[in-house]
């Protein structure tokens, strides 16, 4: 049986991530049970900062992760974010959602008709009403920040065990002790970072579920009208939050911003719902979609208030939450990577208490 002193389950990003951060103090093992990391949610990502984007807490949590993203001493020599701009519009009945988005926004600049099709020229005159302009949202280079944080863990010698899903796991004088196809291992800590995945882990250990709901969210690329090139488009997203639209690699990524309810699994698109979407696309830019060069989809993973958990349980002493990124897990990568090691090696964190307080997975007890 291997010993280290932290068990990593997972590796998307938020499990390479927390192994970057613990490694260069204590021993670590991550387990991933699929061949290669990031197979799942990372490897499915929109991949945009947007740090406007979610609740109070999360936006507190895009905002600490911002200054990692952009110098990412040890993980990149150069920034992971390139300008890219987001783009909230509304018809006359997303006007409300419009607002509701504006409220306690930072950095959001009101755009009327004009200005809106002036940023996205596809977008419909008789459609538009109304939009919201984050300048700063920027994209991510996701594989580079999961490659810099996979390389600094390895250097400070954290392990990665790839077809290595859990099937069992125990406390034992105070050491959790795992079963995989891979082999046994044991440590005192744990760090439940399994995604989809999470309560099923959970509840392997014995540990309090938290209510993690696996919500299916498709895309697909078309290319766009001849004659066109968007490479430095803005994102624009309907204010309804049931469809977006990105330029990619100078083609567009639509998505009808779904998301369905699935058990977790390796995530496929649902072609009704995927045309669905890209017909209210349509309705508010001027594209005719005939074929589609490639789709996919992803799972994400949210607790039942839409905010991450990331907190030893306290029904028991070694098992640490960090599960419920839900659409958000990229770009708050930095900030919950170093708050699970903070926790992780028993240090205060930067993030205020109330922070703290808003992850932590006791808010779901009784």
């Amino acid at each position: 049986m291997k010993t280290a002193d932290v068990i990593i389950i997972g590796g998307g990003i938020a499990g390479i991530g927390a192994a970057a951060r613990i490694a260069p103090e204590a021993s670590v093992v991550i387990l991933e049970m699929e061949d290669a990391p990031a197979r799942h949610a990372t490897g499915r990502s929109a991949a945009i900062y947007i740090r406007n984007y979610g609740n109070a807490t999360l936006r507190a949590l895009n905002a600490a992760s911002e200054p990692v993203l952009s110098e990412p001493a040890g993980i990149s020599d150069s920034s992971l974010l390139t300008p890219r701009g987001e783009m909230i519009v509304a018809d006359e009945a997303g006007i409300t959602s419009l607002e509701s988005y504006l409220d306690g926004s930072d950095g959001l600049e009101r755009l009327d008709a004009s200005e809106a099709i002036e940023l996205f020229p596809l977008l419909r005159r008789d459609w538009v009403q109304a939009a919201a302009f984050e300048k700063a949202a920027q994209d991510i280079d996701v594989d580079q920040l999961l490659q810099g944080f996979l390389k600094l863990a390895r250097r400070h010698g954290a392990e990665l065990v790839t077809n290595a899903a859990v099937t069992g796991i125990q406390r034992h004088e105070n050491l959790w002790q795992i079963e995989t196809p891979a082999g046994r291992f044991q440590a005192p800590v744990v760090v439940n970072a399994a995604g989809a995945w999470a309560d099923q882990v959970a509840a392997l250990a014995e540990v309090d579920k938290v209510g993690l709901s696996a919500l299916r969210r498709s895309a697909a690329i078309i290319a766009p009208p001849p004659g066109l090139a968007p490479n430095h488009w803005p994102l624009v997203a309907s204010a309804a939050e049931d469809w977006y639209i990105k330029p990619d690699a100078g083609k567009f990524m639509v998505s009808p911003a779904d998301e369905d309810p699935v058990e977790p699994h390796d995530a496929w698109p649902d072609d009704m719902v995927l045309a669905e979407g890209i017909y209210r696309a349509e309705q508010a830019a001027d594209l005719q979609v005939k074929r589609l060069e490639h789709t996919w989809a992803g799972l994400r993973t949210f607790a039942p208030d839409r905010t991450p958990v990331v907190g030893f349980a306290p029904e028991v002493d070694g098992f640490l939450w960090l599960a419920g990124q839900g659409g958000y897990g990229v770009q708050t990568a930095p900030a919950l990577s170093q708050l699970a090691a903070d926790l992780c090696l028993g240090k205060s964190s930067s993030l205020s208490s109330e922070i703290l307080t808003s992850l932590h997975p006791s808010r779901f007890q009784g």
